[in-house]
């Protein structure tokens, strides 16, 4: 049995964060990290953008150089998939029932894509985008494929259908409720990328419920909707959310409903156990106080860094600002704060320009933007989303005002 002072769970952008900080705020123990792919960490946004395109091989989108990791002592323990946890003895088991114990864990194990559960749902011919493997089967089939059926309007969904709408394929993306982002933005932003993906020739179909998977010979060759039409397909791809990968962790007696949750410094219910990144349920104050997940790198790295400064002592609780971002055809989505729960939106700009912005308030303050193709904006909001102050809203509204220069009301 190998021991680990710091084992981390996950090798992927909260996993390598964790082990970078580590060995970057001098924790001179043993580390060890577990991965379940066979690869050594990688950034997943490219997956849907850059990497599916063609436009970055492999290694350009490697965290570190595989070099890396050996250079500072931390060992990549690949292709190993934690089945169980015991929590009190401190020891890991894998799925060929090698154990690994620990003095202290950190669980980054993110999440897996939620699938289908129609009929034909088991087809081949079926995709996610989560993996390298996932986009290495897609790219491995495009050659032989004319027309591609996303299921799925947010950003995963929307992203597969612009790199494939770019490489020339036809494209129709299927969303269940009324507007695309429906869970992330507001209108205003659902409608111009709606717009934007139907003028690149995408068949965009909101409200639009899917039946069954059409087979033959166990592949798959439509989807069927709820009304009876069948669409052709040569390949489906299904972006329709993640399922957080705490299992184990809760199985050992974790805390947890949507992921396993954790306190302001990343600590689970479990002794000396941390979660961070996607699977890690945790109060945030950017959306008052709510019990969240977030799906974002900002987040796997701001809490792998808190993690580690309190294993090393350092009580920083966690209090980062949101952010994402998204890249469609030739627009660039900057969003910094969380719109959940606001009451009024602001349109700053002019969409017709494919330069704008989405600001989103509650009870006056400014809580979030939603900036395209308006990186002063995404700049200059940031410390009004921090600062919680109430703003003058005919400033805000005003493009000619900048941001930082808006007064109070």
């Amino acid at each position: 049995m190998s021991y680990y002072d710091v084992l981390i769970v996950g090798a992927g952008h909260a996993g390598a964060q964790a082990a970078i900080q580590l060995r970057q705020m001098g924790f001179e123990g043993s580390v060890g990290m577990l991965g379940d792919e066979h690869e050594p960490p990688y950034e997943r946004p490219p997956l849907s953008k850059e990497y599916l395109a063609g436009d970055k091989p492999f290694e350009r989108i490697l965290i570190r150089p595989h070099s890396f990791w050996g250079e500072r002592n931390i060992d990549l323990l690949l292709g190993q998939r934690v089945k169980k946890v015991d929590a009190m003895a401190k020891i890991v088991t894998v799925g060929d029932d090698s154990e690994f114990s620990y003095g202290q864990m950190i669980w980054a194990t993110g999440g897996t894509p939620r699938l289908l559960s129609c009929a034909g749902s088991d087809a081949s011919g079926i995709h996610c985008v989560r993996r390298r493997d996932d986009v290495d089967a897609i790219m491995a089939r495009l050659p032989d494929v004319n027309h591609v059926v996303v299921i799925g309007g947010g950003y995963i969904g929307l992203e597969a259908a612009a790199v494939l709408t770019k490489l020339g394929k036809s494209v129709t993306l299927l969303e269940a409720l009324d507007r695309v982002l429906a869970r992330v933005a507001g209108e205003e932003l659902s409608r111009f990328y709606e717009a934007e993906h139907r003028a690149h020739g995408v068949d965009l179909r909101t409200s639009t419920m899917v039946d069954c998977i059409e087979t033959d010979g166990g592949r798959a060759t439509g989807v069927k909707l709820a009304d009876g039409t069948i669409i052709a397909a040569d390949m489906v791809i299904v972006g329709i959310g993640i399922i957080p990968e705490t299992g184990p962790l809760i199985a050992a007696g974790a805390t947890g409903g949507n992921g396993v949750d954790v306190d302001a410094f990343c600590r689970t219910s479990l002794p000396d156990i941390y979660a961070v990144g996607d699977c890690a349920s945790h109060a945030n104050g950017f959306a008052s106080g709510a019990q969240i997940r977030l799906e974002s790198v900002q987040n796997a790295n701001d809490q792998a860094k808190v993690a580690v400064q309190h294993i090393m002592g350092q009580e920083n609780a966690y209090d980062a600002v949101p952010w994402f971002w998204s890249n469609q055809y030739d627009l660039k989505l900057q969003t910094v704060g969380l719109s959940t729960g606001y009451d009024s939106t602001i349109l700053r700009g002019d969409p017709a320009t494919r330069s704008f912005s989405v600001l989103y308030l509650k009870a006056g303050k400014l809580i979030a933007l939603d900036c395209v193709n308006m990186v002063k904006d995404y700049v200059q909001g940031r410390a009004h989303v921090v600062s919680g102050a109430v703003l003058d809203q005919a400033q805000l509204a005003d493009a000619s005002v900048p941001l930082k220069e808006v007064g109070l009301a």
